[in-house]
Parts: C-alpha cells; structure tokens; sequence
C-alpha cells in the first residue's frame, strides 16, 4: 500500500515508524526539515520538504497513486486543506487530525465527506474518553469495548489477595460461571498467549474479555474492589484535561490545577463547575493544600510526560486511589508503570489504532493499540464463506500468537470456546501479538 503522511510531529513519525514494518511504500511530507531527519533515517521512507496544503509537493509525493493519505500535521485548517487537495488529485482515502469537536456532529461529518475527506479522528477527544471510562472501572489498568459495549477487555494486575494466584488458566475456569476468557498475561514486560496449564502469579497484568453483564465481577479478580469516584484532581489545562472537565463537572467534585497563569483565568472562564487552581502540579505543599490526600483521582495530563509521571507518582505515594498519567514518550510507558502508576494512556497509541484499521485489507471494525503490551485486540466482522467460518474454533489452526476472545451475533453475546462456531457476519473480538496481525485477518476475509 502507498501511503502519504503530512506532517513529521510526534504523531506523523510513530505513524510512518509503525507503518514502515508492514512493507508499505511511506513517503512523509513537512515544512520542517528538522523533524523530517528523525524520520529520514527508517528505512524505506521518503521524506519531502514542503507544504503539504500546495500542489506542487502532494504532486511530487505522488498522491495521485495514493491508497491512503493522512494529514497529521498540529494546525488543524494544514490537515483539511491538504486532505481535499490529496483527494482532488487522485489518493484513494484521506484521513484528517482535527481538534474541533463540532466538526464530529454527524451533519458536520457529511460535510467533510462530500469535500473527499473520508475519516476525522480527534485524539485528545479519544483520550478524554478512555480517561473517563477508566474512572469507572477503577481495579483496572486498561478497559475497551467493542460492539457497542457488549464485549470489553478489561486489564488488570493481580494483587496479592486474589483468587486466581497460584491456579492454573484450567483450574480457574471453573471458579465462577461468569462469562469471560482471559486471552493474555503480561509478565516481566513479555506479553503470553495463555494456555491450560499456565499458572496465574501476583503482579501479573490480566487480560479478559469478556460481556457487558460480567464486567464489575470479573474485575474482582484482581483482589482490589472498584471504587466510586466522587472527586478529580487533573493536572494540565490541555485540550484532554479540559474535555475530561467538561464531561464530569456536573457529576463530581472536579480541581483542575494549571501552571500558566493566563491560561488558568481562561479556564475558569470557560468551565463554570470546575475549580481552577493556579499553582505548579509538583509542589507537594501545595497539592497537599488542595487536599489531594483526600482525593479519589488524580489524572495528570499536562504537556510534558516527565511533568506527568513525578507528578502521578507522588499523588500514588499521598494515597490517591486511581491515578493516570499521559506520557507520548513511548520508551517512559514501561518504567512509568512499574513506578506503581496505575495506568499510561497515549494520544500516539490511541491514534495508531484508529488509522491502522485502513491499512488492512481486511474488514476491521476497530483496533487498539495497547499501552502496558506490545499486543492489539482488533474486532473483525466475518465475511460470507471465510476461512474463520468454516471450522469451529478449536480446529481453526488458528496463529499461536492470537486467541480469539468473544463474538457478538446481532444481540446475542458469546465467550470464544473450544466448539464455538463462528457464522458469516458475526463481530469477533481477537487478541493478537503484532507477528499475528496480517496473519489472523487472512481468517476472516
């Protein structure tokens, strides 16, 4: 697949890195030649300097033979611009980054569509939400669902006090007549496809998928209870603190705490029930003061992932109960978990797996990138006559480096067992290393 990429920021470069080791053909555009350096050294990418919203440098990146264009560059009206341009000159699929939330209304949306843009994502928008989802299940580390909310997979760490630790993935199987399947373990920073006989121990992170009903009770799993979240410390007025706000400040107690100045009266003029706080995040005195001893959440989502993490860490050590940090440098996730941070979300990995899916070929509805694991949960829709329909599960033959979690057949739900049958059309949830991406969509085409 050929594929342009406008814009070489953080987001454009861990697109074309992740893209670059799929054998696409990834030429990227940006005005600036420094950050199209980072990039020049991957191997097989093409990088040109220039303005992506000009015909004269999409025709030189060759657009017109584009099977997808994604416009990711940090001015919002660059990426429109280009992506009509790149769809007026010939690129099959054109996918713009937006930090507008009224361009998402569906009037709006078909607005776009009709000017050739095909998808709009807007990442601080997809990382409010998963924020806000996790402060609902608070035993876990990482929580997506699929099919509107009839499957989830839900993560977890096994503490010390739970059920599980010491039992084989057999032995558990009949523990509850719950319906999930846990299709991962992540341990020692490996991520296993589990087997029968494999042996649940304390600090393992879990992965289950399972329906909507079991969700609260599979949780309790972990040996931690979920916990009612009635008040918020966010540190950072970005555009992800600022959507977190204006979705919960009429639920709970919310503190939004900005270092800049200037920034903090804008806010306070714009979130009426939200308590702005002016004051440096990492002063103890002062969140000591705000009474984060007290409080239930801490989300840290300032700018910096350094900021973030010392920050998240001292609000674990104060005793806040769930604590969430951004960090978009990848290579801080794995220490910032092991710090004791209850869980990393990333704008980077969020908007990996909402352009992922058009790079397959395959009928994918959705993807996610996992922050704590090097693996995806990908929902496939299986076509009439495909391979994953021919055979009950257990005699699919099925990658190693794959399982395939649940199944949602119109409004009926089903955990993935050993004679489970899957049927044309049905949704299918499957947890999947990368070296078994390309491999399990060959199943359902």
């Amino acid at each position: 697949m050929k594929i342009v990429i406008a814009g070489a920021g953080e987001v454009g470069t861990h697109l074309a890195k992740m893209l670059s080791g799929s054998l696409h053909d990834i030429t990227v555009i940006d005005v600036d030649g420094r950050l199209l350096e980072d990039v020049a050294g991957m191997a097989d990418i093409i990088t040109i300097e220039g303005d992506a919203t000009t015909f004269a440098v999409l025709k030189k990146a060759s657009v017109r033979k584009a099977d997808l264009f994604i416009a990711v560059a940090h001015e919002e009206n660059v990426n429109i611009i280009a992506a009509i341009l790149a769809k007026g000159l010939g690129a099959k699929k054109c996918i713009a980054r937006i930090d507008n939330n009224e361009y998402l209304e569906p009037n709006n949306k078909e607005m776009f569509i009709g000017m050739g843009i095909d998808y709009l994502f807007y990442p601080e928008k997809a990382a409010a939400r998963e924020v806000i989802d996790l402060l609902g299940h608070t035993s876990t580390s990482e929580y997506v669902d699929f099919s509107g909310g009839e499957l989830a997979l839900v993560v977890y760490r096994l503490d010390v006090s739970s059920p599980l630790i010491g039992k084989s993935l057999m032995e558990t199987a009949n523990l509850s007549d719950m319906q999930y399947r846990t299709v991962a373990i992540e341990r020692d920073g490996k991520t296993l496809i589990p087997r029968g006989r494999d042996i649940f121990m304390e600090n393992d992170d879990i992965y289950v998928i399972t329906n909507r009903e079991s969700v609260r009770d599979v949780m309790e799993f972990s040996g931690r209870k979920n916990i009612d979240i009635r008040n918020l410390i966010i540190l950072g007025g970005s555009r992800i603190g600022i959507r977190i706000a204006t979705e919960l400040q009429d639920e709970i107690d919310v503190k939004l705490v900005e270092y800049n100045q200037e920034k903090a009266y804008r806010l306070a003029e714009q979130l009426d029930n939200t308590l702005i706080i002016h004051e440096d995040g990492r002063n103890l005195d002062a969140m000591i003061e705000e009474g984060i001893a007290s409080t239930d959440a801490f989300v840290a989502v300032t700018g910096r992932s350094e900021t973030n993490i010392l920050a998240a860490m001292m609000a674990k050590k104060m005793g806040v109960k769930k604590v969430i940090a951004e960090v978009e440098n990848l290579t801080y996730i794995t220490l910032a978990e092991s710090m004791g941070i209850d869980t990393i979300i990333s704008k980077k990995l969020i908007t990996a797996g909402s352009i992922f899916r058009f790079t397959m070929t395959t009928d994918v509805q959705s993807i996610k990138v996992l922050t704590g694991s090097d693996a995806e949960v990908l929902e496939f829709i299986a076509k009439p006559n495909s391979p994953v329909t021919r055979e009950p599960v257990n005699r699919l033959d099925f990658p190693d480096e794959a399982i395939i979690g649940g199944i949602v057949r119109g409004d009926r739900v089903y955990i993935a067992v050993g004679d489970t049958q899957i049927n044309a059309y049905d949704r299918v949830v499957v947890f999947a290393l990368p070296s078994a991406v390309a491999k399990v969509g060959r199943y359902f085409n």
